[in-house]
């Protein structure tokens, strides 16, 4: 969209915080850039450029706005529905994968030369892996600081730097403040995020509205895994199994943002963390332009317009989820969730929650692969699916992380006894995040297309949605929320 000059200064004039994230404002003459929704008085169109994310803007030497913090935008939903290599290393690159393993980590996990990626990431968002890894690290060495009163050298390191000076020499180019005078910045008393738990995260986790908190919300609650997962105090918690250790999350709705508690056994993961929580609750999605989208059919236009801004509940694992879908296979959701709670108990970590009743960190594949398929309480067919499946995981023979091709994923789990079109295809919604997955077999669709009159067989309700594509995800949301099932409420 930067290029797109007439359209992103309309925006700008405008102050629309729809667009935040999509492009920044670079000003010529302060040097400074912003968020499209910056409330000071917009520059002269002459004075503006636009850029395509934060990292190009450093890279071109301008530096974040002190008012507007455009570094704390919703990441660009371009990386939410698309599928190809740049969305694909964005992904990755979200969840640290550069910090941890290099750019050659990052080229393997792709399957292209770091020559390939290092091209097409600059010709589309005018930077390499290394600039957008060190603007992520700039973004989480702000939140530290302003969130927590760890120690500089501490919060450094958390945050990926390798040395304090790279640290503090980044700090001073990306925000024009030292770190100590980021930190001096903040109200003494009184201000959210200052008052400290000892070793727990007060952060909020922004979202471009509306968002409609009821299914998001409501479905992780109604299928949460006792040990794993939890509702507690008005707030969906979970475990979380991270590449350093493991952590604690709970998970708050509130009008403007979502209020994220965060507990780490090792701070460097807190980037991953972040990244995994904004996209288990879909926060980087467009729900505007899907709305608009799915009003333009007649049947949809009344459940869009009752409440609009509904997400799609993901995960922060991917394998956890596709276990997870084969357990629920023929049975209930209570069923679903024993099925589960028996596999943490007698194989996942645990994990110690001062704060509420979270026991178990969901098993590995590894784990999973090395049980008894004769102790699992379920049919011999879908035990063999159960197994086949974990053995895949375990071995490396199949990818359903970040990384994954969406087609490619779903053509190899198709080969896998057991798995037919409705477990593949709601793994490839909730897990692997494809915005256009769509459920035309499940019963609760089934009978929400009964009672608004649409199409009742699965070939003649797929082809009424090709008008809802690339949102049927979206559409099955809306679909799903005309039952009175626990998944659309919040719980009380």
């Amino acid at each position: 969209m930067h290029t797109e000059t007439e359209r992103c200064l309309r925006a700008v004039q405008s102050k629309d915080a729809r667009f935040d994230g999509w492009f920044f404002t670079a000003v010529t003459t302060t040097r400074i850039y912003c968020r499209p929704s910056c409330p000071v008085v917009p520059p002269k169109p002459q004075n503006m450029t636009f850029f395509p994310s934060a990292a190009a803007c450093q890279q071109a030497g301008f530096r974040a706005c002190k008012r507007c913090r455009p570094d704390t935008s919703p990441g660009s939903p371009e990386w939410n529905h698309r599928a190809d290599l740049v969305a694909r290393a964005m992904r990755l690159i979200g969840d640290g994968i550069v910090d941890r393993e290099g750019v050659p980590g990052l080229a393997t996990r792709l399957g292209y030369s770091t020559r390939q990626i290092e091209r097409q990431l600059l010709a589309e968002l005018g930077a390499g892996p290394l600039s957008l890894a060190r603007a992520q690290r700039a973004q989480t060495a702000r939140l530290l600081i302003e969130t927590t009163p760890l120690p500089m050298a501490e919060i450094a390191f958390a945050a990926g730097f390798s040395s304090i000076r790279t640290f503090n020499d980044t700090v001073r180019e990306v925000f024009a403040l030292s770190p100590t005078e980021l930190r001096a910045r903040l109200p003494r008393k009184g201000a959210a995020g200052v008052t400290h738990t000892p070793g727990v995260l007060n952060l909020r986790l922004p979202f471009r509205a509306p968002l409609h908190p009821d299914n998001l919300f409501g479905h992780l609650a109604a299928t949460a895994v006792p040990g794993v997962e939890e509702w507690r105090d008005g707030a969906y918690r979970r475990t979380l199994r991270l590449p350093y250790g493991h952590g604690i999350v709970g998970l708050t709705p509130t009008p403007d943002h979502i209020a994220c508690r965060l507990s780490l056994s090792d701070l460097r993961d807190l980037p991953v963390a972040i990244s995994r929580c904004r996209r288990l609750l879909d926060l980087d999605a467009d729900p505007v332009a899907v709305d608009d989208q799915l009003r333009g059919d007649p049947v949809l236009a009344p459940l869009v317009g009752k409440a609009p801004g509904r997400r799609v509940p993901r995960t922060v694992d991917e394998a956890e989820f596709a276990v997870r879908a084969v357990l629920g296979q023929q049975v209930s959701t209570a069923a679903a969730r024993t099925h589960a709670a028996r596999l943490v108990v007698a194989h996942g970590d645990p994990v110690d929650d001062p704060e509420g009743g979270l026991t178990h960190l969901f098993p590995t594949p590894a784990a999973l692969a090395a049980l008894d398929p004769e102790s699992l309480a379920m049919p011999r067919t879908r035990r063999a699916t159960f197994t086949t499946l974990v053995a895949e995981l375990a071995g490396g023979r199949l990818h359903l992380g970040m990384e994954s091709d969406w087609a490619e994923a779903r053509a190899r789990l198709l080969e896998l006894p057991g798995f037919g079109p409705w477990t593949v295809d709601v793994i490839a919604m909730r897990a692997l995040g494809d915005p256009d997955a769509f459920l035309p077999t499940d019963l609760g669709i089934r009978y929400a297309a009964k009672e608004l009159g649409l199409p009742s067989t699965p070939a003649a309700l797929t082809a009424r949605a090709a008008a809802w594509r690339p949102w049927r995800a979206y559409a099955v949301q809306y679909l799903w929320a005309t039952a009175s099932h626990p998944i659309n409420f919040l719980p009380a």
